[in-house]
């Protein structure tokens, strides 16, 4: 069996802790076989190779990206490279790029009242990447999207109208996947910092997405 690739991309705000993030992502990767590729610019995505990883994991944040950048890397997702991301560090990387918010399915626009405790509910209990997980409670920006009515949603979060009563009782995605031509899209909202990592729940769902992701 031939090894997998996989190439992450950090940068942006350091909020969002990217570096952190994205080495303790490579090691994870790791741990399955991959061969990663860290790299701390988004030209990494204009490579015409772009194409021949399994996997791309971007952790930018609040960024920006070049038009042919942009390009290159969704003709590669499109044609069959997957991708997996979470929290701002994926659907908050290009506010000015529509076209990538529409590959990854999902944007941030809010998280009322910062960091707060919520509940995550697993919404279909027999995907793999989220099954034998259950709800539970977390601790982080309970992220409010503009979201793809066509994703695959796994988990989602209820708003209660404590900040804002106008979104009393919405129920919100917080995990999904999609396609994306040939390509696989995963993302979750969880991970605002490299920390969240070491809740379990968190970790297991963005662990399998990815390797889901990467075929």
């Amino acid at each position: 069996m031939s090894t997998k690739n996989a190439l992450i991309v950090w940068g942006g705000w350091d909020g969002h802790t990217p570096e952190q993030s994205a080495r303790l992502v490579k090691s994870m990767l790791e741990t399955h076989g991959f061969e990663v590729v860290l790299d701390s610019t988004t030209e990494a995505f204009a490579d015409p190779s772009l194409g021949d990883f399994d996997l791309i994991v971007p952790a930018v944040t609040m960024s920006r990206i070049e038009k042919e950048e942009l390009k290159n890397l969704l003709e590669s997702i499109r044609a069959g490279t997957g991708i997996a991301g979470f929290h701002g560090l994926m659907c908050d990387s290009f506010r000015n790029e529509p076209d990538y918010q529409f590959m990854t399915g999902g944007q941030w626009v809010a998280h009322p009242g910062d960091i707060i405790d919520y509940r995550v509910e697993i919404a279909d209990c027999d995907d793999p990447i989220v099954a034998g997980i259950g709800d539970f409670d977390y601790r982080s920006e309970q992220y409010y999207m503009h979201f793809d009515p066509s994703n695959e949603v796994l988990a989602t979060t209820r708003f209660d109208g404590t900040h804002f009563d106008e979104i009393d009782g919405v129920v919100m995605p917080v995990v999904w996947k999609r396609r994306y031509g040939k390509g696989r899209v995963f993302y979750s909202s969880l991970g605002h910092v490299v920390d969240e990592f070491e809740v379990p729940q968190m970790k297991t769902i963005f662990e399998r997405g990815a390797l889901w992701a990467a075929r």
